[in-house]
């Protein structure tokens, strides 16, 4: 769900913007796109994916072009498939600066290249998944910590290991173990009451949270520097950094 937001959030900002006539030679890829998904062409769809392909989590992402067909039912239902079938490229395809080219209101993304680069649009195949995939993850989790909406990150340094949940109601809860120890025992550390945060519009994102004196900030880092970690643990003591560790996304 805070994926969906998060869209909303740039489809916002980039209507702010003049979105650019397609040139002929987009809509040369967006018609053969469109005529592919028509006549069911899965194959030529597969090959213009850029992977891994992001699924809203905790839907594992589609890793290459085997998983992507296997699971293409799941994703181009009837819906999907009419809302690009009837489409015109020239008036429901927007070119949207260095972000792509998107579809109406974003629920599909390709780039300049002509690669498929985001499916912003759920079935009823994969929300049933996603339910059963959330309930799946709390049965293996501490009591404690069992009852949420939406998992959203795991996240490792190099001593901590780091649950991110959506409680509800823009509250998300930030429980952590050490290193070595499993989500199944109880977390040394739960703070609740956390709140989300768009950075900018190339995807980076951050969770605070505050207890007492302390802040603890989970960064996710999609658009960085070029050795930059996929996220960061920021820790700070009455406004003064007394921790900093880089982190792996951990896949669930």
């Amino acid at each position: 769900m805070r994926k969906l937001i998060y869209i909303s959030l740039l489809v916002f900002s980039v209507q702010n913007l003049a979105a650019q006539d397609l040139k002929p030679e987009y809509q040369k890829f967006i018609k053969t796109f469109i005529d592919n998904v028509k006549n069911g062409r899965k194959e030529a769809v597969a090959n213009i994916i850029k992977y891994p392909l992001e699924r809203d989590s905790p839907i594992p992402a589609i890793k290459n072009k085997a998983d992507f067909l296997k699971r293409y039912n799941d994703i181009f239902d009837v819906t999907l498939k009419n809302e690009i079938i009837k489409s015109n490229p020239a008036k429901d395809w927007s070119q949207m600066g260095w972000r792509g080219i998107m579809l109406n209101q974003g629920s599909i993304w390709i780039d300049e290249d002509g690669r498929l680069i985001s499916i912003n649009y759920q079935s009823k195949t994969e929300a049933a998944l996603k339910q059963k995939l959330i309930s799946s993850e709390k049965g293996k989790l501490h009591p404690s910590i069992a009852k949420f909406k939406e998992p959203q990150y795991v996240l490792e340094t190099s001593k901590f290991k780091i649950r991110i949940d959506d409680l509800g109601n823009d509250n998300y809860r930030y429980a952590s173990w050490s290193l070595k120890q499993s989500m199944s025992e109880k977390p040394d550390l739960v703070i609740t009451n956390g709140k989300w945060f768009q950075d900018g519009t190339g995807g980076n994102e951050h969770f605070e949270f505050k207890k007492g004196n302390y802040i603890y900030e989970c960064h996710i880092i999609v658009l960085g520097e070029k050795n930059s970690p996929p996220a960061r643990l920021i820790i700070t003591q009455s406004g003064k950094e007394i921790l900093s560790q880089n982190a792996k996304i951990v896949p669930r």
